[in-house]
């Protein structure tokens, strides 16, 4: 079982043919509100590249909160439709569900800003209640979206238990290096490596990058690149792995994708390579669909 442990939004995404300027009014294009959140997408991932339950593939399980009004009935019914578990997916009364406000434009790069909503609810105390679920699982994966110390604690608990650690270090932030220590695979982008890394290391050199967070105590480093491929500073070895070449519609969601793709690769039984493989084919086919969760394949249609 993959257990995801993070956030849950609903992406209000429009259409717009640049970014405005600071105090600019644009008229934007087409509106959408589509289900999203690091933490649901990457569940919706790992999910679709595994297969449904009900088709015999490998269940997948979200741990985390959402607000007691319409977006959170509508988040809570698009997980179960892919057949993820959602015991310990909690209803929060009296506060509203996290929301992302998006703009997409015409080049399909994204401007994102987060209100987190129940998702800053998650607390320490629901990692504890899911402990079973947990024990059940054979990969945690985690993002940033929620509490960091919820996040740590988490962290924690599935290394105690020897469950495989994946964490996504998104939206860039500091994570403490005994933490980090404790992460089986850390996959972050540039700007996230750069961050972790500290500034003393040159952002644009991805094997520094690599080397820096490797030093901190993870041993495996998964650096994503976009149009440019991913870097594996892997326990075995170094390895860089081109993009598949595609014309991008919406990149929302794009990491989410790839993540959801490795995890459910490496717990259907695919080694590294064939599951960052894997995570990248997904990754290009969703940048040609608009929206997150929207735009996130099943794995027949990958191959």
């Amino acid at each position: 079982m993959i257990v995801v442990i993070g956030s849950i939004n609903m992406d209000l995404v429009l259409r717009v043919p640049r970014m405005p300027l600071p105090g600019e009014t644009l008229t934007g294009g087409a509106f959408r509100t589509i289900p999203g959140g690091k933490g649901a997408n990457q569940a919706v991932a790992c999910a679709r590249m595994s297969g449904k339950v009900a088709a015999g593939g490998q269940q997948v399980a979200m741990l985390g909160c959402v607000g007691d009004d319409e977006f959170g009935a509508t988040l809570r019914a698009a997980l179960v439709a892919d057949g993820i578990i959602d015991s310990h997916l909690t209803t929060v009364p009296g506060v509203a569900s996290g929301i992302a406000s998006i703009l997409v434009d015409d080049k399909g790069q994204n401007s994102i800003v987060l209100a987190g909503g129940a998702n800053d609810c998650l607390s320490p105390a629901h990692i504890d209640a899911a402990k079973e679920l947990i024990e059940q699982s054979d990969i945690v994966v985690l993002q940033l979206e929620v509490p960091m110390d919820t996040v740590v604690h988490a962290i924690r608990l599935a290394r105690s238990l020897g469950k495989t650690v994946v964490l996504n270090p998104a939206p860039a932030a500091r994570v403490p290096a005994d933490v980090l220590a404790l992460v089986d695979y850390l996959i972050p982008n540039e700007i996230e490596a750069a961050m972790l890394a500290g500034a003393e290391v040159d952002a644009n050199d991805v094997k520094a990058l690599a080397s820096a967070l490797r030093a901190q105590g993870s041993d495996n480093i998964i650096i994503t690149l976009g149009a440019k491929g991913v870097h594996a500073a892997l326990y075995g070895g170094d390895h860089d792995f081109p993009a598949q070449a595609v014309q991008a519609v919406d990149t929302t969601a794009a990491g989410d994708t790839f993540i959801g793709g490795f995890v459910a690769g490496l717990a259907s039984g695919l080694d590294e390579a064939e599951a960052i493989a894997q995570g990248q084919r997904a990754a290009a086919w969703s940048v040609t669909k608009p929206g997150a969760q929207t735009s996130i394949p099943h794995l027949h249609e990958l191959y």
